[in-house]
């Protein structure tokens, strides 16, 4: 398999086979590996000062600023199989 088959079937498990156990921190590094993946760098304003949770995600993506797509699916593909081995498929 290529690496954009790699990453759609690695969003597939993320979505729907690891348990939903994932952690504050997990979850913002999946979050914002798809995002620099999908998308490239943040092409969004910083949410308002009241929007923790937006907040939290735009500052994860932004982490990543700079790291290409392609390097950012390979990752995504890395840490959901991680993901997987630790929490387990539902």
């Amino acid at each position: 398999m290529g690496l954009q088959e790699d990453f759609d079937a690695a969003v597939d498990s993320i979505n729907n086979k690891v348990n939903k156990t994932l952690d504050n921190d997990e979850l913002l590094e999946i979050y914002s590996l798809f995002k620099q993946a999908s998308v490239g760098d943040v092409n969004t304003s910083r949410p308002g000062m009241l929007d923790f949770k937006g907040k939290a995600k735009w500052d994860a993506w932004n982490g990543k600023k700079g790291l290409g797509q392609d390097e950012a699916k390979q990752n995504y593909v890395d840490y959901a199989a991680k993901m997987l081995e630790k929490h387990g498929a539902q």
